[in-house]
């Protein structure tokens, strides 16, 4: 099984582009603790494809927490030098808020008001609404308690 969960913070503002063959794409990484060595972190290469890119591209930007879902592909390709490259990369399938109710009261996305427990990439909702998730995760709060479970 290939499944990998992450949260963490965004690195930079998601950029999103479109293939040769018309398919949206968006590229970002995220800055992920290690658990219980708060000094280390890892920066986890992340690529989203189609409704997911977009959902990350509108409502994420530089410094958002937030949680992916997906699964670990390695790519090689060949540099502007010749060299042969390996990258390895979380290709998202899904992507949730993972803010306090205060960081998304700084952002502007008032929580309580929008009568759901959290958005994520999961739904097939309108262009102007922003999906939310209808399966019982909701938002997830962020704490910085270090508790070893």
């Amino acid at each position: 099984m290939n499944k990998v969960i992450l949260m963490g913070r965004l690195t930079r503002t998601p950029e999103m582009r479109q293939t040769q063959s018309g398919a949206t794409m968006a590229n970002f990484s995220i800055a992920v603790n290690r658990r219980f060595q708060k000094d280390q972190t890892d920066f986890i290469n992340c690529v989203a494809w189609r409704q997911n890119a977009e959902f990350i591209c509108r409502w994420f930007e530089k410094g958002n927490m937030i949680a992916v879902i997906g699964s670990l592909q390695q790519r090689k390709y060949t540099d502007n030098e010749g060299k042969e490259r390996t990258v390895y990369e979380v290709v998202v399938d899904e992507a949730y808020f993972t803010s306090s109710k205060a960081e998304a009261a700084e952002t502007g996305y008032n929580h309580s008001e929008s009568g759901f427990n959290g958005p994520s990439a999961s739904n097939d909702f309108g262009a102007d609404t922003p999906p939310f998730d209808q399966g019982g995760f909701g938002v997830i709060e962020d704490t910085d308690d270090d508790l070893p479970f």
